[in-house]
């Protein structure tokens, strides 16, 4: 059984596939499976991914029988899990090599079953390619430790960092919203009393998303976050308000890293 499950959704990118998939392969701790979900890509994301199963048994890729999105097919791929820990990595990201092995050696010093590592901020037109970044690149902190209250004011917990632990929260699902989905599974565990807790060392790197995509569009997420405060949380009108005020600051702060 590998000690790491690692979770990656692939819609079309077989531009960005190759380097997220080498940067899982080439982590120094070697014990892990790549659980990927393939959401009916059209671009030849699946052929790749099969290439890289026959070099490396640890490559597990399945295509979706539906489009369901990212939310969906990480919960595919979840539900595979073999490891004590699940960790996520989109196609369009990737890890640097000590990047397990590190955040591994973090969480057993700890009580918390989540947590998070700080990152590097990439232009969508970076190559994956280039370590210029290394020395100059922008950098996302992460803090020491998350909590509820803290999360629902801004998701600071980036999603190609985190990482839980299986043995004492089982295998969490997303629920399958369109968007803000893993800031949903992050705020479910922390309401069951969980709390996270985050390394400075940045161990990841994030490419941004292009211009005019859901990603890019700020005031997008305000109906997002909404749904998640009502639908998700069960949030009072008044502290949903109050939190999507928090949360729409926080964002606008955040889009100037």
């Amino acid at each position: 059984m590998p000690l790491v499950s690692v979770v990656m959704p692939v819609y079309n990118s077989a531009a960005t596939l190759g380097a997220a998939v080498r940067s899982v392969l080439t982590q120094t701790h070697s014990d892990l499976e790549l659980l990927i979900t393939d959401d009916q890509s059209s671009d030849g994301s699946m052929d790749l991914l099969r290439e890289f199963a026959k070099e490396d048994e640890r490559v597990l890729p399945e295509s979706a029988p539906e489009q369901g999105g990212a939310g969906r097919a990480r919960n595919l791929a979840m539900q595979r899990a073999r490891g004590d820990y699940v960790a996520f990595l989109d196609s369009d990201d990737m890890w640097l090599p000590e990047k397990t092995e590190k955040q591994l050696a973090f969480a057993a010093e700890g009580a918390a079953p989540l947590t998070f590592t700080s990152y590097f901020k990439m232009d969508a037109g970076y190559d994956g390619e280039s370590t210029d970044w290394v020395p100059n690149g922008r950098v996302v902190r992460a803090r020491k430790h998350a909590d509820y209250r803290a999360m629902l004011f801004q998701d600071h917990i980036g999603a190609l960092t985190a990482m839980y632990d299986r043995n004492v929260l089982g295998t969490r699902l997303m629920p399958e919203m369109r968007k803000r989905q893993d800031y949903a599974l992050w705020l479910s565990i922390m309401r069951d009393g969980f709390d996270a807790r985050g390394l400075a060392e940045p161990l990841a790197v994030y490419r941004a998303a292009q211009a005019g995509s859901l990603s890019s569009n700020k005031l997008s997420l305000v109906q997002y976050n909404w749904a998640l405060y009502r639908e998700h949380e069960h949030l009072s009108v008044p502290r949903a308000t109050q939190a999507l005020v928090g949360a729409a600051w926080q964002s606008l702060r955040n889009s100037r890293i």
